[in-house]
C-alpha cells in the first residue's frame, strides 16, 4: 500500500512551489485586464474582415474573461462566426500561468502561444469564407440593455491595489488547489499504477489521445487546461497531444456562448467545429514533424 502521508506532502509541497509565480502571473493578468478589457473589445467589434487576426492575437493575452466576452460579442451580432472561431482556438486558459509558474523556457512559451495564434487566425479566415453570418439573437440584446445601465468601466479611473491583489489571490489560490488535488491524484496512480502504465494510455495511442485531449479541454473549467498542461510537463503526452486539448479548450467560452446565444444549433455546431480543428491542428503537429520545431 502507498504511503497517503509522503503523497500528500510530496503534491503539497510541488504545489506551494508554485503558488507565488502564480500569484504575480495573474496579478499581471488583473493589471493587463484592467487596462486593456474595454478597448480589446472595442477593437474586436470593429476589425470587420480582420476579425480572426485580432481576435486570434489578442486570445493568447493573459485576459481571463475574454473568450466569455467574445461569445457576448458574438450574440450581440458585433462580430463573424470566424472571429469567434479564432479566439476560442487561440485562448490560452490556464496554460500561460502554469508554464510560467513552472519556469519553462521562454522561448517555448512564446512558441507555443504563436501557433495558438496561427491556427486560431487560420480557421477563423476560413470560417468566414463559408460563413459570413454574425451573431445576434434578442435575448442577448435585452439582456445586453439591461447589464449596461449602471456598468462602470474600468478605463481612465486608477487601478487601486486591492482591484488587482484580491482577485489575484482568488485566483491564483483556486489553481494552487487544483494543482494539488491532482497532484495529489497522479502521484497516488503513479504509486500503485507505475508510470509506464500512465505514459501509456496516451502515449501509445496518439491519435486516441488527441481524440480524449480534445474532449477534456471542452470542458467549461479552468481545471481542464490545469490538467493537460500538468500532464504535459510530467511527462505523460505529446505536444501535439496537448495542443489538441488546450486548442479545443476555451475557458468559459462555450458555456456563455450557450447561455447567450438562442441559436442552439449553432452554437452545436461552434462547438464541433472548435473540437475538430482543435484534434486536427494536434495529430498534424505530431506527426507532420512540426512539434520537432518546439
Amino acid at each position: 500500500m502507498p504511503d497517503i502521508s509522503e503523497i500528500i506532502l510530496d503534491s503539497l509541497i510541488d504545489a506551494l512551489r508554485l503558488l507565488p509565480f502564480l500569484f504575480l502571473t495573474y496579478a499581471v493578468m488583473e493589471y493587463m485586464e484592467y487596462k486593456m478589457g474595454e478597448k480589446t473589445k472595442a477593437a474586436i467589434e470593429k476589425s470587420g474582415h480582420f476579425g480572426p487576426v485580432l481576435g486570434a492575437v489578442f486570445g493568447v493575452f493573459p485576459q481571463c474573461g475574454f473568450s466569455a466576452a467574445a461569445s457576448g460579442l458574438f450574440a450581440g451580432g458585433m462580430i463573424t462566426v470566424g472571429t469567434l472561431v479564432a479566439v476560442f482556438l487561440s485562448t490560452s486558459d490556464e496554460m500561460l500561468p502554469i508554464l510560467i509558474s513552472e519556469q519553462a523556457d521562454i522561448g517555448v512559451i512564446l512558441k507555443l502561444l504563436a501557433v495558438k495564434a496561427f491556427i486560431g487566425m487560420t480557421a477563423g479566415f476560413l470560417v468566414d469564407l463559408f460563413v459570413r453570418r454574425k451573431g445576434g439573437t434578442e435575448h442577448f440584446r435585452h439582456m445586453r440593455q439591461k447589464t449596461d445601465m449602471g456598468h462602470v468601466h474600468t478605463d481612465g479611473r486608477p487601478v487601486r491595489g486591492m482591484d488587482i491583489v484580491r482577485p489575484a489571490l482568488l485566483h491564483a489560490f483556486q489553481i494552487f488547489l487544483f494543482i494539488l488535488l491532482f497532484s495529489f491524484v497522479l502521484n497516488l496512480v503513479i504509486e500503485m499504477a507505475g508510470e509506464d502504465f500512465l505514459a501509456g494510455l496516451i502515449l501509445e495511442k496518439p491519435v486516441m489521445g488527441h481524440l480524449i485531449a480534445g474532449l477534456v479541454g471542452l470542458i467549461p473549467n479552468c481545471a481542464a487546461s490545469v490538467v493537460i498542461t500538468q500532464l504535459y510537463l510530467e511527462g505523460f503526452m505529446s505536444l501535439g497531444v496537448m495542443m489538441s486539448g488546450l486548442l479545443a479548450g476555451s475557458g468559459a467560452g462555450l458555456l456563455v456562448l450557450f447561455r447567450v446565444n438562442d441559436h442552439r444549433k449553432e452554437n452545436a455546431g461552434i462547438l464541433l467545429l472548435v473540437y475538430v480543428i482543435g484534434v486536427t491542428a494536434g495529430v498534424l503537429l505530431d506527426f507532420g514533424g512540426i512539434a520537432a520545431w518546439l
